[in-house]
């Protein structure tokens, strides 16, 4: 089954891609001729996996999802929370968002360092809205790691249960415990059930 992703992100699109399985295959508004950036103007990550969704849908007028992910880290206050992907500059930069959050967190003890990751999925089918969420709770690492898997944030996340960063496991072990990888299967299970 094809379904709609609304994102552009080539690392967000594999790993819709790796969580749904061969049942779906992904597609991006880039691949059906959109290759802009959709909108995100809410204060909340579950306004913005909406609003972004239902541009699809008006664009499209085919089943669609999208997602909004934001880093919350307590000692921040929650921050970057919705501004994650812009927390360095509007140029969205992770190099520079990692490196500003590292700096934030100077001088702070690594049991201080408490974080989430927090994905909205929000699907449009026959015109239909539903929303799911997932969270992967964390900590912020004292330093960015040498990992190369993952993108964002991940070379300065450990999740709980984990010796080292996002960064450093495979895919396969990232989506079993991240929070889009939650998120996703709520989203597979409910696809499953309405279309076998």
């Amino acid at each position: 089954m094809d379904i709609l992703f609304a994102s552009n992100n080539p690392h967000k699109l594999e790993e819709a891609q790796a969580i749904l399985g061969a049942g779906f295959h992904v597609v991006s508004p880039s691949s059906l001729g959109f290759p802009g950036d959709l909108p995100e103007t809410h204060d909340t990550l579950r306004g913005n996996s909406i609003e972004k969704c239902c541009a699809v849908w008006n664009l499209f007028q085919q089943d669609c999802f999208a997602d909004d992910t934001g880093l919350e880290i307590d000692a921040l206050g929650g921050a970057p929370g919705v501004h994650t992907a812009r927390y360095a500059g509007e140029d969205k930069d992770p190099a520079a968002n990692r490196r500003r959050v590292l700096k934030e967190l100077e001088g702070l003890p690594f049991e201080k360092r408490t974080a989430r990751f927090r994905c909205v999925v929000s699907l449009i089918e026959n015109g239909e809205l539903s929303v799911f969420e997932g969270t992967c709770e964390g900590h912020i690492a004292l330093r960015e790691s040498e990992g190369v898997q993952g993108f964002g944030y991940d070379s300065i996340f450990v999740a709980d249960g984990l010796q080292v960063t996002l960064a450093e496991i495979s895919i396969e072990k990232k989506n079993a415990l991240s929070h889009r990888g939650k998120a996703m299967r709520m989203l597979q299970c409910h696809l499953q059930q309405k279309h076998g």
